[in-house]
């Protein structure tokens, strides 16, 4: 275990304007027994060793070392593999910093010597350009992600930095930084990329060095970005898929690539932070709004359309099409909470929460070597696969942006738990854990111990002094919550101090016991989403379920099963893994081969029993058919 104290992901300078402040990453420890140390401990064990395995078999340390003569192999992959290397280099640095880990030290060496070797002296990097279009630097910002590879350089070398302590991959990434700036900061040319991700890397190298530059750079890229369509230039996909369309503080809807418009969304939120303008956060807050409460999954998933990975219209969200890219949940995570920090509000934590326990874990398999690229929310029988829609995770893509992208989330993953106040310790996320006491609140630890989500009950003891307050969220699907605080009795929360949807406890508390109930609970679409008018989900906690074939070998198609309306729904224990959920449903009975038929069809069918299971389990045993939305009968 590391005992350097270093930041998470993210470090702002400028605090006054923030309601929340991130503690030290080093200040919190998850549980390796607990639910998210779980995650935390397989993702070391297991996905960044196969992340570093899958850049020499896919072609991504070759293309580098294509660039200085040491391999004759064609490039390969897309313009942007470079990145996969820097994600799993920043998955390293928090890897090390959570647990002081020397496992990755050799390949650590190897990277940055290789990194060394192909950089240019002006500081330009970037394997596709170097190796197959040596004098078209800066060409096409639309499409050849030169500026997105750059934004995940920067952080993985603050991630090495920081959790890390290396110096040497931060001057080699700055460097870079110092090319961008002097073509693209406040005194170069207008220009941003078409994939934005640089805008909050360059935020977070200032945050990291003081650099001023870095930042004026991210602020001219936002400002100008939808000013002049000339700069990106026309494509088939439209200004939207670019968030081009509009500048940036006139753009109020979620649209268009939805990595990029969650990506943009976090690094206008970090210049906001920094340097203010409160048109930025208005825009941010609409974006919000738009993305999570009429363009977001039920699983907290993102990006409704396969054709250009975007979000579709408002309520726009089939099932079955649902693309979902991981990355998008991802970037979710990210912005959801940037902005947790800037305004506080237990409905960011709750969308954090949401995406991490559902599309984020969906997206990596139970041995942590296989990925999904797309979530989709139901899987019929016969599936045709196609690239990044596969009926079963595999171990790479061609486009292998997710698989990294997950490994770096996962390592940091304790960054997220907890934020502080001037008055008050806060808890965002339930993890068996440790959390440290910050100084201006007082001294010692947190302990948590819970099994969440397997149930709700969480106790959190103060080993030392705490004086100010402790906020523990109040998840938006709680009902009947109570608490008992220093061995008092169990009382509701709804008479206890509640604020922005935190019960805040005050100074000199020493335990609380947190009651969370978690029956399980049919949900139901808004009705302007009609994909699944009709239907309904099944959740338990914060956990969307859903129903898998593999459970009904030999029963009837998941496809032709419905829920009875309200009958009760078992909870059952699993060894090793989150509850099932049992319900009464019927197999609607099938009446030929006609596609359409007079009537509304058959109202009853055969009882069966309905077996679901957390959606983040599915596609871990036989492939077949999935659904979360069942009709009912």
């Amino acid at each position: 275990m590391s005992h350097r104290t270093y930041a998470g992901p993210v470090a702002p300078r400028t605090t006054d304007r923030l309601t929340q402040r991130p503690l030290p990453a080093s200040a919190v420890r998850l549980d390796p027994a607990g639910h998210l140390g779980r995650w935390q401990a397989l993702n070391a064990a297991a996905t960044l060793p196969h992340s570093i395995e899958q850049l020499e078999t896919s072609g991504v340390l070759p293309n580098l070392r294509r660039v200085v003569g040491e391999s004759d192999a064609e490039y390969v992959g897309y313009m942007f593999a470079d990145s996969d290397l820097y994600k799993t280099l920043e998955a390293i640095g928090w890897e090390i910093g959570r647990t002081g880990t020397t496992a990755f030290d050799a390949f650590l060496a190897d990277s940055l010597a290789l990194l060394t070797r192909v950089q240019d002296t002006d500081g330009y990097l970037n394997s596709y350009i170097q190796g197959t279009r040596p004098d078209d630097r800066f060409a096409d910002l639309r499409w050849a992600h030169e500026l997105y590879c750059y934004g995940h350089l920067i952080q993985a070398a603050v991630a090495l930095h920081r959790g890390a302590g290396r110096d040497d991959f931060l001057a080699l990434a700055r460097r870079s930084a110092d090319l961008l700036v002097r073509r693209f900061g406040p005194d170069g040319e207008a220009g941003y990329c078409g994939h934005p991700e640089v805008e909050t890397a360059l935020v977070e190298l200032y945050r990291e060095t003081g650099h001023e530059p870095y930042l004026a750079t991210a602020r001219r890229m936002v400002d100008e970005r939808g000013q002049d369509l000339a700069l990106l230039g026309p494509d088939r996909l439209g200004a939207h898929y670019f968030q081009d369309q509009a500048p940036v503080r006139e753009s109020h809807e979620a649209t268009g690539h939805a990595v990029r418009q969650l990506y943009l969304n976090a690094g206008v939120t970090d210049v906001w932070t920094e340097q203010g303008d409160d048109t930025l956060l208005a825009a941010m807050d609409a974006q919000w709004d738009s993305a999570h409460h009429q363009k977001m999954y039920v699983t907290g998933a993102m990006g409704s359309r396969h054709f250009d990975e975007s979000f579709g219209d408002a309520y726009e969200l089939p099932p079955d099409r649902a693309y979902a890219e991981t990355c998008a949940a991802i970037a979710d995570v990210h912005w959801s909470y940037r902005m947790l920090l800037a305004e506080g509000g237990s409905r960011y934590a709750d969308a954090v929460e949401r995406a991490l326990l559902n599309a984020v874990a969906a997206s990596v398999s139970a041995d942590g070597r296989a990925f999904f690229y797309s979530n989709p929310l139901h899987l019929r029988e016969g599936h045709r696969e196609e690239e990044n829609a596969p009926s079963r995770r595999t171990p790479w893509y061609s486009c292998a942006c997710c698989p990294p992208n997950i490994a770096r989330l996962v390592a940091s993953l304790h960054a997220y738990v907890a934020t502080a106040d001037a008055t008050s310790l806060r808890v965002h996320l339930f993890a068996a854990g440790e959390v440290d006491v910050p100084a201006h609140l007082g001294s010692g630890t947190l302990r948590i111990s819970t099994a969440y989500p397997a149930d709700g009950r969480v106790v959190v003891d103060v080993d030392g002094e705490l004086a100010g307050a402790l906020a523990l969220r109040l998840p938006g699907w709680a009902q009947d919550v109570t608490a008992s605080v220093d061995g008092a009795a169990p009382v509701a929360v709804g008479s206890m101090t509640v604020e922005d949807g935190y019960l805040v406890l005050p100074a000199g508390t020493r335990r609380v016991e947190l009651d969370l109930p978690m029956p399980a609970v049919a949900v139901s679409a808004h009705p302007r989403v009609d994909a699944v008018r009709g239907s309904v989900a099944l959740t338990r906690g914060p956990v969307v379920y859903c129903v898998e074939q593999a459970d009904h070998l030999g029963g009837p198609s998941v496809e032709d099963v419905r829920l009875v309306p309200g009958a009760p729904v078992e909870v059952v224990a699993a060894d090793g893994a989150l509850p099932r959920l049992v319900a009464a449903g019927v197999a609607a009975a099938t009446t030929g081969d006609a596609l359409y038929r007079v009537g509304t069809g058959p109202a009853d069918g055969e009882p069966v029993r309905l077996t679901a299971i957390p959606y983040a389990e599915w596609g871990n045993r036989t492939t077949g058919a999935m659904r979360v939305w069942i009709p009912l009968a």
